[in-house]
């Protein structure tokens, strides 16, 4: 997107000067100069049933899809539209199966949805993979609806090819969340912290996330992609469900979140995007990611709470005291 009007002091929303386009347009991957060899750590710009082909079975490590809801939306141009039930898993059907071959064998699978298509993402789903949990995170942002409650949930597939052999790390997603009502025994703190700055408590997580802010026009990782997943919500994801060095591959790459939080934490990314503009998006996010390896809400290894930044920064201050 290139810049047209001025923008307000604190917004950090991406865009793309014009120099930029040519020199990450270079980068991608099309169908013209596709190789087996050349596809860890590249932006594929093609349609997914197209590029499917390409990509060697048993490829990936983790897969996260981020699809197109069952919902009539505007991607840059690409118009994708409500259907009927059967009609939307139709669509599924179209992809699944193929993109499930390119999961390793102990491989995990993730897969975003909302209330009104989880349904049939979860019937797709399991003809090929074995579930093994639901996430729900609380997707708060909007201004509400007149005539029905508001959407503030999205659901997260979690599955895998085999349920006996697939890698699970809880340590690494644990959450800092503040103690409301501390409680000792014999004076001292009972699986908490007590600090000048609060009192807090590492805790592992549910199936239930109420920590994740929508990126918004002053946050660095912010772009105008309409259905942009946070960065904080997939590092829990990839850092639960990969290894680093571990191949993460999202077929519905769309502004680069997968790919971006992937290099940040160190693993190897690959994605599939067919509105070239998101793919120089991500390309332009990339290289940000070079220098800035920061994930908002994600510091010194734990999770925390939203609106939680003064803590973290005193925490990161008293770090560097040491």
């Amino acid at each position: 997107m290139i810049e047209k009007k001025q923008r307000a002091k604190n917004n950090r929303t991406l865009t793309l000067l014009p120099e930029e386009i040519e020199l990450f347009r270079h980068k991608l991957i099309t169908k013209e100069n596709i190789k087996f060899s050349e596809l860890i750590n590249k932006t594929i710009n093609g349609d997914v049933i197209e590029m499917l082909q390409y990509i060697p079975d048993e490829f990936a490590d983790l897969i996260i899809i981020d699809p197109p809801y069952n919902l009539s939306k505007n991607f840059n141009g690409y118009k994708f539209n409500a259907r009927r039930e059967n009609e939307f898993e139709l669509f599924l059907k179209s992809w699944f199966p193929e993109l499930c071959k390119k999961l390793k064998p102990n491989g995990s699978l993730y897969m975003c949805g909302d209330w009104k298509c989880t349904s049939s993402l979860q019937r797709t789903i399991e003809k090929e993979l074995t579930i093994l949990n639901r996430i729900t995170w609380q997707r708060e942002k909007g201004r509400g609806a007149k005539n029905n409650w508001k959407n503030g949930m999205e659901d997260i597939w979690f599955a895998v090819k085999n349920p006996k052999d697939y890698y699970f790390n809880v340590e690494s997603v644990k959450m800092k969340r503040r103690v409301l009502a501390p409680y000792k025994i014999h004076g001292k703190p009972k699986d908490w912290q007590e600090n000048d700055d609060g009192n807090f408590r590492l805790t592992y997580p549910s199936n239930f996330w109420d920590d994740i802010s929508i990126p918004f026009w002053s946050m660095p990782e912010n772009t105008n992609h309409p259905t942009q997943k946070p960065e904080k919500l997939y590092a829990k994801l990839i850092l639960a469900s990969s290894k680093k060095g571990d191949v993460v591959f999202d077929p519905f790459l769309g502004s680069g979140t997968a790919s971006v939080v992937a290099k940040k934490l160190e693993r190897k990314y690959c994605g599939i995007e067919m509105n070239e503009e998101y793919c120089l998006w991500a390309e332009k996010r990339l290289k940000l990611a070079e220098k800035n390896f920061s994930i908002q809400g994600y510091f010194n290894g734990v999770f925390w709470e939203r609106n939680s930044l003064s803590e973290q920064i005193k925490a990161l201050k008293k770090m560097e005291e040491i």
